[in-house]
C-alpha cells in the first residue's frame, strides 16, 4: 500500500492588530484554503491569524498555530493544533520553513520577518495588501501581489 500524500500546508501571516478589510480578507483566505483541502498554518493568536483560522474552521478545515509562548492557552479559539514554542518571534522561522507557501495579509514588522524568512527559504510569498520590498540596485523581492483572497489561495496552491 502506498502512503497518502499529505495535504498542502499554507501559512497565513499578518498582524494581531488588523483593519476590518484585513480581517475580512484573512477570513476569506482561510475559508478558501479549507475548501481546497489545505491545512492552515499561522502564528495562532489574534487579528489576521484568528480571522484566517475562523474562516478555515467555517469550511471544516484544519488549523495549526505556532505560538511564541509556552502556554497553549494563548491560541485563538479556532486553532485545532496549538504548538507552544517558548521562543518568541523566532517562531516565525518555523512558520516560514514549514509552509509550502506564505500568504501575507497586512501586517507589521513580525509579518515582515515571516516574509523575509520565507523568501530566504525559497518559499513562494503572496501579498494581499502587505509589504512591498525593493532595495536600490537590486531586483524587487519575488513577492506576488494578489488582488483578491481567491487569487492569493490559487497562487499559494499552484
Amino acid at each position: 500500500m502506498q502512503a497518502q500524500k499529505p495535504p498542502p500546508l499554507v501559512a497565513v501571516v499578518g498582524g494581531s492588530a488588523a483593519t476590518r478589510q484585513e480581517i475580512a480578507a484573512a477570513e476569506s483566505v482561510g475559508r478558501r484554503l479549507a475548501e481546497c483541502g489545505a491545512v492552515l498554518l499561522c502564528g495562532g493568536r489574534g487579528g489576521v491569524m484568528e480571522a484566517a483560522c475562523r474562516g478555515a474552521k467555517s469550511a471544516g478545515g484544519l488549523t495549526v498555530g505556532i505560538l511564541p509562548g509556552a502556554d497553549a492557552q494563548e491560541a485563538n479559539p479556532y486553532v485545532d493544533i496549538p504548538i507552544s514554542t517558548g521562543i518568541g518571534g523566532a517562531r516565525n522561522t518555523i512558520i516560514a520553513l514549514s509552509a509550502q507557501a506564505v500568504i501575507a495579509i497586512g501586517g507589521s514588522y513580525g509579518t515582515l520577518s515571516e516574509i523575509a524568512y520565507a523568501l530566504q527559504f525559497g518559499k513562494p510569498v503572496i501579498a494581499l495588501g502587505s509589504w512591498h520590498l525593493q532595495r536600490a540596485g537590486h531586483p524587487p523581492a519575488p513577492i506576488r501581489r494578489a488582488d483578491t483572497p481567491e487569487e492569493a489561495v490559487r497562487w499559494a496552491l499552484s
